[in-house]
């Protein structure tokens, strides 16, 4: 017989404590009736003897110690799921807020998935085009990779985000066996409006899952966002063998939640008051993208997360960059030269990238191309280093030529429409376009035959 506690033994900020209570577990989903009318849910996060510490997900504005009571469940909290989820608009827990129905459905699955065995994973290969020049030639997106865009506040990362949601092609997608599952966490509306309107312009709101947590709601709904989006994102690839583009955010609203529920927790904080399960509460969100070698869906993640300052070395960016395969890094001097994507070349990576281009998947001048870029972009910015000391009057031939390339790599292969979808094609042979610009002794990295037969030697100089 399930028993309803009557009084709570105190309130402390988006938590409940009760005492006295007995066979429950961690996790264990709660209902919490206020004042004989309002139905509101929690989950118990903490255990002590016989007394539980309770999370509410709407928030405990209005909750005394004498006017709500307390039942237990049972179960963790689970949602339900069907194809019905598509085109549809949830909350952080999953409840529908687009004025539809809820999705009634036999299939229940707890949020709280786990990351993917190892063992279980199949390997990554197949190039993801996005249309994008900077990041389709040198920090190649790769099927059921997990990639975050490091961005800050005031850059176009929204942007940018939608515009790969757009223009992503996934080989074996159709329109049929694509979805796109977005959960937002702690963004305002108007953010969260454009990316509605993005996916509508882009003719996809149909095939999207949106899980939206704004600002003004409460922040412990940000714990079970990311968790309730992943677990509809598993049902689709999983269950139904579709290929999921998963858009995570911003994980630093996620993680400043999860510090101010460990504070009142009263738990011993770490680095900068995050708690110091910061990196393992992480990994049960990104570990859980990938694939299975029995299944032919995908699941495809992108967070993005704000860098406080724009310091890379804070532990959200840190610990993200640890557990991620790469990263794309937004660059505020890019920004403000309103050159889009301000995608900073340098400190981006894809760590699965060389493992999805080439011959069979792109094209064979590919790893040579993109290891000469960053060759010579990397001597760009040594070359206006020095020229900030001696003028760039005073620079040799060799370095004025660098600085034009830089120039011309900036405004030409790396800034692009927010609508321009280059093909990967197109974006190689820019690519040697702008390199063209440099003498041939200065393309160290290239194989011979490759600059005899991609070389512009007829490139104005």
């Amino acid at each position: 017989m399930k028993k309803e506690y009557l009084k709570l033994e105190r309130v402390e900020g988006p938590l409940i404590v009760l005492g006295g209570i007995e066979n429950v577990s961690y996790g264990e989903t709660v209902n919490i009736k206020v004042d004989n009318d309002e139905i509101r849910k929690g989950k118990i996060i903490k255990i002590e003897g016989d007394k539980v510490v309770v999370q509410v997900f709407e928030g405990t504005s209005g909750i005394s110690t004498v006017n709500s009571s307390v039942k237990f469940i049972g179960e963790p909290l689970m949602i339900p799921l069907s194809m019905d989820i598509l085109g549809r608009t949830f909350n952080g827990v999953g409840e529908p807020i687009d004025s539809s129905y809820q999705v009634v459905s036999s299939y229940r699955q707890n949020i709280n998935g786990r990351p993917i065995n190892p063992v279980a994973r199949k390997y990554p290969r197949n190039f993801i085009q996005t249309g994008i020049s900077s990041i389709d030639a040198l920090m190649t997106l790769i099927r059921g990779q997990k990639l975050p865009i490091f961005s800050g506040n005031g850059i176009a990362h929204n942007e940018l985000a939608a515009q790969i949601v757009k223009q992503a092609k996934i080989e074996g997608a159709t329109s049929e066996n694509f979805a796109v599952v977005f959960g937002a966490m702690g963004v305002r509306h108007d953010d969260a409006d454009y990316f509605k309107r993005s996916f509508e312009q882009a003719g996809v709101l149909d095939h999207v899952v949106m899980y939206i947590n704004t600002a003004d709601n409460p922040i412990v709904e940000r714990i079970s966002t990311p968790r309730c989006a992943l677990t509809a994102a598993e049902y689709l690839a999983f269950k139904h063998n579709m290929h999921v583009l998963v858009i995570l955010t911003d994980m630093t609203s996620y993680a400043e939640a999860l510090r101010e529920i460990s504070t009142a927790k009263e738990e011993v904080p770490s680095r900068k008051g995050y708690p110091g399960y910061l990196y393992s509460d992480l990994s049960t969100i990104y570990e859980r993208a990938g694939m299975l070698k029995s299944c032919e869906g995908s699941i495809t993640l992108i967070p993005i997360l704000t860098m406080p300052n724009d310091d890379i070395t804070h532990p959200i960016p840190d610990l993200t960059g640890f557990i991620t395969e790469g990263q794309m890094v937004l660059n505020r001097e890019l920004n403000q030269k309103s050159i889009y994507p301000p995608i900073d070349i340098l400190p981006s990576l894809s760590r699965l990238m060389k493992d999805g281009i080439g011959a069979d998947y792109t094209r064979e001048d590919h790893a040579d191309l993109s290891s000469q870029i960053f060759a010579a972009y990397s001597k760009v910015q040594d070359v206006r280093s020095l020229a900030q000391i001696i003028g760039e009057d005073d620079l040799s031939d060799i370095d004025k030529i660098y600085l034009k390339f830089g120039r011309e790599f900036e405004s030409n292969f790396i800034s692009q429409a927010t609508d321009e979808n280059r093909s990967i094609i197109e974006t190689l042979d820019l690519g040697w376009y702008v390199l063209s610009l440099l003498p041939v002794s200065e393309l160290d990295r290239m194989k011979s035959e490759m600059i005899e037969k991609y070389y512009i030697k007829n490139r104005e100089r």
